[in-house]
């Protein structure tokens, strides 16, 4: 396996933990789909034992990360542009819901995760970009008083973050995005539910926008040029 993986440290929650970074790492791109999975090959690479390892590993088979490999063992699940799809319009269903919500109360969101998503946008880490995305809609979660979207959200968010990653490796709209999250702020400080609600629609409905233009390149790279 091609990808290298930070060890993690022994502690009582190895599972959660191992599950957590091979998340990342198919979030990232580290381990793209389809490539092969082993146990020996993870638990060597995170120094953990071969258990945690397996747990993790149907965690993330019963959520569908991974998947049988042909022949035997495990592989890295491909990025499926439909199910993705679908994923993205309950995301906008729940968080125009947060949105609306939010502005009710004139929810004033930290200005530092503003700051935080444009730092992000400007760099390379593709990880950092996913992180600032997801603590500002969290916060919109939050501020909405409802705790059932944080949770119902919480469970789409998973597969996002993977589709995000491989979307942000080659987005050139990444300013953009921290535009749009910035005017669905004002909205909502502002008091503006309807606004708030349609921007934030409008801003996951771009967001498809550009999952539908960019997927088909990464779900079927250009082989390269033989001489």
């Amino acid at each position: 396996m091609a990808s290298q993986l930070v060890r993690i440290e022994s502690a009582p929650d190895l599972v959660d933990q191992v599950y957590r970074r091979l998340l990342d790492a198919i979030s990232e791109g580290s381990l793209a789909p389809g490539q092969r999975i082993t146990q020996e090959d993870i638990a060597e690479q995170l120094a953990v034992s071969r258990q945690p390892v397996l747990q993790a590993l149907r965690l993330l088979k019963k959520d569908g990360f991974v998947q049988d490999a042909p022949g035997r063992g495990l592989q890295v699940a491909p990025l499926d542009e439909a199910w993705t799809l679908n994923v993205y319009q309950v995301r906008g269903a729940l968080d125009a819901l947060a949105a609306r919500l939010a502005a009710r109360s004139k929810f004033r969101l930290d200005p530092k995760l503003l700051e935080r998503g444009r730092k992000a946008a400007r760099g390379r880490d593709v990880q950092a970009m996913i992180d600032a995305d997801l603590a500002f809609h969290q916060a919109l979660y939050t501020a909405s008083g409802n705790p059932l979207i944080e949770q119902s959200a919480h469970q789409h968010w998973r597969h996002l973050r993977r589709v995000m990653g491989a979307v942000l490796q080659q987005s050139r709209q990444r300013e953009a995005v921290w535009n749009e999250h910035e005017a669905i702020a004002r909205a909502i400080a502002a008091g503006d539910a309807d606004k708030a609600a349609k921007l934030t629609l409008a801003h996951t409905d771009q967001a498809a926008g550009n999952l539908l233009r960019q997927l088909p390149a990464i779900l079927n790279p250009p082989q390269a040029k033989t001489r």
